[in-house]
């Protein structure tokens, strides 16, 4: 009887702390555009970046409804991938490589920028190929000077091998050509001369350094990590993580007292997946990012987080992934693909449950409605169980859009 009344008083207590630590969510009509059978729903970004839900694997992605978010240009030769995003005060810059409605078979690096991840402006040509036949995989940072770097590949070298390729504020009016003395020096890693890095380049700026973490394929499948003053000229630092999978992205962000690193893998395939560390140095086991969604994007190539504020500021955030990816095992009919990490929005109708599997941008969700209801609005954590806070009874009507607010 004790343990029963015990256990009884547990639960009572829980459910008040429960219900105390809910938050109220309010909602409001506003302008928009949502589908006839369907409601948006904004204010459902990412918050700071939170290792927890990281470590645990529980990531709240949605596809965004433009499935892909970027086509190539019309063309001859058509085929995008490789996306780096770059945040400035006013836009968003998104780098990427391949074929973009080009007339020759010849990788070039491209850009576009975007007010808000929703509307995009005209793309230009970044870096032309010039004494190479390709130039791609694209790593964009911004530097602390405001300045603009970038590591690519290039192929082929002296050996008839892809290499990484150093370019500082390459410029918009004009394409930077790429040369041989663009090709960076690595000491200390004797499998250099011989190495073949294509598609596996990250360069992160730190501390008034560069790393650049890269993998080989004539190495054993690890990725590595080495350091610079310069971007130019290299030492290797040793094996960052041990396990077969190309790296694509690594980000820093600021917690508490302490730094975590993030790092985007990709396999070639149908998955992608991402590794924690503490020191930048050394990266816990990969973990599964997302799998396919179906045929259109069933080879993923290149993968880039979506991150939001300062480095080395608290508060950073990941809002989501851009990813190249296609339907060929060939690789070469890739388009740049999105999925945005979100709160979690629920309406309940007696034993009908209304959720959203699309998105639109990193601030809105879709979510099918084929008529209307009137029901609170339960809102969920980026982890996508655990509440944050609901509204009260609101009316929601199919092709009307709503903006909720956590008080």
């Amino acid at each position: 009887m004790r343990l029963a009344f015990a256990a009884a008083l547990l639960l009572f207590l829980t459910t008040i702390t429960s219900a105390a630590e809910t938050r109220r969510v309010t909602v409001r009509e506003v302008e928009g555009t949502a589908p006839a059978d369907a409601i948006e729903v904004r204010g459902v970004d990412a918050g700071p970046f939170d290792p927890a839900i990281w470590e645990a694997g529980k990531l709240h992605l949605l596809p965004d409804v433009r499935s892909p978010l970027l086509e190539p240009r019309d063309g001859k030769f058509r085929n995008i991938y490789a996306p780096s995003i770059v945040q400035t005060k006013d836009v968003w810059e998104i780098y990427y490589g391949g074929w973009d409605g080009s007339a020759s078979g010849n990788d070039r690096i491209y850009g576009v920028t975007t007010p808000n991840l929703i509307t995009f402006g005209d793309r230009q040509t970044i870096i032309d190929h010039g004494d190479f036949r390709h130039v791609c995989n694209v790593s964009a940072t911004r530097l602390p000077d405001d300045a603009l770097a970038m590591m690519c590949t290039v192929f082929p070298d002296t050996k008839g091998l892809n290499k990484p390729a150093f370019f500082r504020d390459p410029g918009r009016s004009a394409p930077r050509i790429a040369s041989r003395e663009d090709i960076i020096t690595i000491d200390g890693y004797p499998a250099y001369a011989d190495a073949d890095i294509n598609g596996m380049n990250v360069l992160l700026h730190e501390d008034g350094r560069f790393r650049l973490y890269f993998c080989n394929f004539r190495d054993g499948g690890k990725v590595f990590r080495a350091s610079s003053e310069d971007g130019k000229h290299y030492a290797f630092d040793g094996v960052a993580l041990p396990d077969g999978a190309l790296v694509n992205d690594v980000k820093k962000f600021r917690v508490g007292d302490g730094n975590w690193y993030l790092m985007a893998l990709h396999h070639n395939g149908d998955r992608l997946g991402y590794a924690l560390s503490r020191d930048g140095q050394t990266f816990e086991p990969q973990r599964v990012l997302c799998t396919r969604q179906g045929e259109a994007d069933a080879f993923m190539v290149a993968v880039g987080f979506v991150v939001s504020g300062e480095q080395e500021k608290a508060g950073r955030r990941v809002l989501g992934i851009l990813y190249g990816a296609g339907a060929k095992p060939a690789l070469n009919a890739n388009r740049v693909f999105a999925r945005w990490l979100q709160k979690r929005i629920v309406l309940t109708a007696g034993d009908e449950l209304f959720e959203s599997t699309q998105a639109r941008g990193p601030d809105a969700q879709i979510v099918r409605l084929p008529r209307a209801v009137k029901v609170p609005l339960e809102l969920y954590a980026e982890d996508g169980v655990t509440l944050i806070g609901r509204s009260e009874a609101t009316r929601f009507e199919p092709g009307r859009t709503y903006a909720i607010h956590v008080e």
